[in-house]
């Protein structure tokens, strides 16, 4: 396993994290105690960063996570959590209002349950779930967040961008605001690398994590046409690709594979190497379902330079969508 600095914080974390949303159990079934099993297959592996959050699973991640820190014996395992505003902006508002999304009993209230549920007595990492540009206006949050860190019950302080606006990530790593900024990077999503947010990352010191680098599945390479009919009814993926997304995700996922096909053995390897391609990303947060999915990614923490040239030959395969956005048009 290759470790890499997050940020200016002095900590080491493996460049394959776990992306802990499938725990909650709103992907498909899951088993609490196979999950902390999975999760302690991680850390003998190599892996010391989680990133889960109360959203997942109402709670339920957290708390599966929490189980698996209980019986781990090991080195420290980082853990990043996120809190959600009151009320969730309109995926399409390019620019909601946000002050009052954050208030500081309900953040003070949030951090409480986490710490509960994991177990811990200080969170490494508290990520805002949603972060909008006028967030760097109304500062309310971050004066509470700095009084939890002055209490010892939060060690850091991130956010995690909307699914696809990346530059919304660069004024608050610009104004030092946070210690990391969590995007969507994918094969799909390269603006974090073309447009500047990774560049001010660099510069800052900012950690930048990358998520979901298979697309939620679709980068995989293992979707059939069939696919859709495994997805149990309103799970995540069933939401995210119904309707024609899935055909139209598909169709650029079969083109995608033949251009990566001489380079690596599999789309999945070809997607979780270009998550990691960026020296200014910290780690990446795959979501691993069993040992043999987290045996697979921690393979590719090789170092391993990406091919330039395949950078270039899968720029236009650059596609931002508002998938995030249930029953819009893609």
């Amino acid at each position: 396993m290759e470790y890499r600095d997050f940020g200016q914080t002095g900590w080491k974390v493996s460049e394959i994290a776990f992306g802990g949303w499938q725990l909650g159990g709103t992907w498909g079934e899951v088993n609490d105690d196979d999950s902390v099993k999975t999760l302690l297959h991680a850390y003998e592996k190599g892996i010391n960063f989680v990133d889960t959050a109360e959203l997942y699973g109402r709670g339920r991640s957290e708390s599966v996570v929490g189980r698996s820190l209980k019986e781990w014996t090991g080195n420290k395992i980082y853990v990043a959590t996120k809190i959600q505003p009151v009320q969730w902006p309109d995926a399409d508002d390019d620019n909601p209002e946000m002050r009052g999304r954050y208030p500081s009993w309900y953040l003070r209230q949030g951090v409480d349950s986490a710490l509960q549920r994991l177990g811990v007595e200080r969170l490494d990492l508290l990520q805002l779930h949603c972060w909008a540009p006028d967030l760097v206006h109304s500062l309310d949050w971050l004066e509470t967040l700095n009084d939890l860190r002055l209490e010892g019950k939060i060690d850091q302080i991130g956010v995690s961008l909307r699914d696809y606006r990346p530059n919304e990530g660069i004024d608050p790593a610009k104004l030092n605001l946070v210690s990391s900024v969590q995007v969507i990077f994918n094969m799909f999503e390269q603006r974090p690398a073309t447009e500047g947010l990774f560049d001010v990352c660099g510069q800052t010191g900012t950690a930048a994590i990358a998520r979901v680098p298979l697309d939620s599945g679709a980068l995989s390479g293992l979707w059939t046409q069939d696919t859709p009919n495994t997805w149990l009814p309103g799970s995540v993926p069933a939401e995210l690709f119904g309707g024609d997304r899935f055909a139209k995700v598909f169709e650029r996922v079969e083109q995608l594979k033949k251009i990566v096909e001489p380079y690596y053995s599999s789309l999945g390897e070809a997607a979780m190497r270009y998550s990691l391609s960026s020296p200014k990303v910290s780690t990446t947060i795959p979501g691993m379902s069993n040992s043999r999915s987290v045996d697979r990614n921690v393979d590719y923490s090789d170092g391993q330079e990406f091919p330039a040239e395949l950078i270039e030959k899968i720029a236009e395969f650059n596609w931002p969508r508002n998938y995030y956005k249930i029953n819009s048009p893609a």
